[in-house]
């Protein structure tokens, strides 16, 4: 029993031992586990690190960057800091930091952007300027450098944001201040004004409360002629990528120079280095081919707008600076929107007319060498497309010959090539052409101006500010017509009726304030309405919609309305509300106006100083005889067989 007993307590001894055997054992099987967790999960941080310098390097706006890039580990940056960036240009991330290669790739760029952008430069940073003993000048910095690199760091992750480079792991700068992210001293100002100095937004790839940019105090400040090497050279990587980009939206392939034509290098000089037509340049395709060209008849280059396609001819024999002419002068064609203000002119005289102007431009900024024999005059400078043409109709045989780009007697704005080419079309595709210059120009235009990158005439900036206005619509113009052909309405007093307060002073008689009778019956004008089955129902529920608001507004009592088709029915005097009920539209057969006309001014109930409006689609007479004000309105895209003397409105 007592060998039993102890042999079961050595028994249970030896469990004992075991046991705490075990726990050891356990413990260091932990232990070595969790160690080997670490490797992993360390391995997976540095080869996610990795990854995102790689992508970093293949970027190409930071691929010709370069830089000093250097890995450390949690206990120089801090456990909760990713990287930081010195004024010396180092970049220093943090090894045990744990994030996604696209996360890499986002702070790296971000410290990258900070010298860019030029974010250590004393020139760059808040403060005032002092006056030297030689009388120069000399910027001193002022400002909290915790409030400049928070900054700094939303500026920098907004522009990381929209070219949507890696994946940011700071908030959106936008959710804080929306409207004054447009440079880096607004954001600060910011900053200042809303006591920023203890928030908790996080913005940089620091610790909150920590900065990202170390070397803020002692600002760089560089010796006359050297500059930021840093931004100097992100100015060029950012020239070289929007040209590959410029080559792949192209349909170029992008790299190989050599497989590019002259008309497209050329293009890219647009790019690279004239901001005003940059935009357009990348825009439109330029197309060298001979078939095409020979089967369109274009001599030297031709633009088809529809298709955002620009065509030049190679066997012009055009050297480069010849093409940059014949490019640019195609550019602002489309941007100045040539195309669409013809509205019923002639479509090749307002070529010719639109062509004089642009290369009175183009001589006037430098731009290139002008062609022999193109479109030029001295003593058309400084007119408008619209001046030009009014001229040229006085002349219209003389002019009928001239030279354009495309070739004699042709305009070089088309949209009916044959055999379009048709490349580009996609390009364009859920933009509006319209939107897409203006804002190409535009933008364009304040870039130049801002950074002084060449003279730019005052008419061309004149054209190209107005497209950013909206336009008046034709209903407004309308009506300041029909104000300027009428008597002005003036109220005026009558013991006839008595006023409405005449209750409050029974002993005194108080007059009321009426229209004049003889000028309200006065305000009287004609209509003359194409009714053949060329002007659709809709165009004519258009247009007779507008003169009825029109009356109804100016008190105007009555209407005189004639229908018109291959003869004239003198519908009589109409009331805005019996035209706006129903009108019955009589006709719907040929179409001859004169008739109509001729029944208006010979009415001996008509006013002789009547004005007359005429409602057609444009295909009538050659000719009308009208001695009344009159004027014409017409569907948009249509026009006139002849030279109207009256004022010409388009519909929608």
């Amino acid at each position: 029993m007592l060998s039993g007993k102890k042999e079961k307590g050595h028994v249970r001894n030896g469990k004992e031992l075991l046991g705490n055997n075990g726990k050891e054992k356990e413990v260091a099987k932990q232990k070595k586990k969790n160690e080997r967790g670490q490797e992993i999960r360390k391995s997976v941080s540095e080869e996610n690190l990795l990854q995102g310098i790689a992508l970093y390097q293949e970027n190409p706006l930071f691929l010709k960057l370069g830089g000093y890039v250097y890995v450390r580990n949690t206990a120089m940056l801090g456990k909760k800091t990713a990287a930081i960036v010195n004024s010396g240009g180092q970049i220093f991330l943090n090894a045990d930091y744990r994030m996604t290669p696209m996360q890499w790739l986002n702070v790296i760029a971000h410290c990258q952007l900070h010298l860019a952008f030029g974010h250590f430069d004393a020139e760059k940073m808040p403060g005032y300027e002092i006056m030297k003993e030689d009388g120069g000048t000399e910027k001193k910095v002022a400002c909290n450098l915790y409030l400049w690199n928070m900054a700094c760091d939303m500026y920098v992750t907004k522009f990381l944001n929209d070219i949507k480079c890696g994946t940011s792991i700071s908030s959106n700068p936008e959710d804080i201040c929306r409207g004054s992210l447009m440079d880096e001293k607004s954001i600060y100002d910011y900053l200042v004004e809303n006591h920023f100095e203890n928030s908790m937004e996080y913005f940089g790839t620091a610790d909150i409360h920590l900065m990202d940019m170390q070397g803020l105090e002692h600002p760089k400040v560089y010796e006359p002629g050297r500059e930021n090497y840093h931004a100097r050279q992100f100015a060029f990587a950012l020239s070289y990528a929007v040209t590959d980009a410029v080559n792949v939206a192209g349909g170029y392939t992008a790299g190989h120079e050599e497989e590019l034509t002259k008309s497209q290098k050329t293009a890219g000089w647009f790019v690279n280095h004239y901001p005003l037509l940059g935009g357009m340049a990348s825009a439109f395709q330029v197309i060298e081919d001979y078939c095409f060209c020979i089967q369109n008849e274009i001599q030297v280059a031709a633009v088809n707008v529809m298709c955002g396609e620009i065509y030049v001819n190679p066997t012009a024999g055009l050297i480069e600076e010849e093409l940059k002419f014949v490019l640019a002068h195609e550019f602002l064609h489309v941007g100045l929107q040539h195309y669409a203000r013809c509205q019923g002119r002639d479509s090749y005289l307002w070529n010719v007319a639109c062509d004089y102007v642009i290369n009175s431009w183009l001589v006037d900024m430098g731009i290139g060498q002008m062609l022999e024999g193109v479109l030029y005059d001295e003593e058309l400078k400084n007119k408008s497309a619209e001046e030009i043409y009014d001229l040229m109709i006085g002349e219209m045989q003389s002019f009928r010959k001239m030279n354009t780009l495309r070739g004699y007697g042709k305009g070089d704005m088309a949209t009916d090539m044959t055999g379009s080419m048709n490349r580009s079309r996609s390009k364009l595709s859920g933009i509006e052409l319209d939107e897409l210059c203006r804002n190409a120009l535009q933008q364009g235009l304040e870039y130049q101006q801002v950074n002084q990158r060449g003279y730019i005439p005052a008419g061309l900036i004149e054209e190209i500010r107005a497209l950013s206005m909206p336009a008046i619509s034709w209903d407004v113009k309308l009506g300041r017509w029909f104000d300027e052909n009428f008597l002005t309405q003036e109220k005026k007093c009558s013991y006839a009726r008595p006023s409405r307060r005449q209750g409050a002073t029974p002993d005194i008689a108080r007059p009321r304030y009426v229209m004049d009778e003889i000028v309200r019956e006065g305000r009287a004008f004609g209509v003359v309405i194409d009714t053949s089955g060329s002007v659709s129902t809709r165009q004519l529920g258009t247009a007779l919609g507008s003169i009825v608001s029109y009356a109804v507004a100016k008190e105007v009592p009555f209407v005189r309305v004639v229908f018109c088709d291959a003869e004239a029915y003198d519908a009589g005097y109409m009331s805005p509300e019996i035209i706006a009920d129903r009108v019955e539209v009589k006709g719907r057969g040929g179409t001859k106006l004169q008739p109509g006309i001729n029944c208006l001014e010979q009415a001996k109930d008509f006013p002789k100083d009547g004005p007359i409006l005429i409602i057609t689609d444009g295909m009538i007479e050659n000719r009308l005889y009208i001695r009344h004000k009159h004027a014409y309105l017409l569907p948009k895209g249509n026009r006139l067989p002849f030279k109207a003397s009256g004022k010409i409105f388009y519909f929608e």
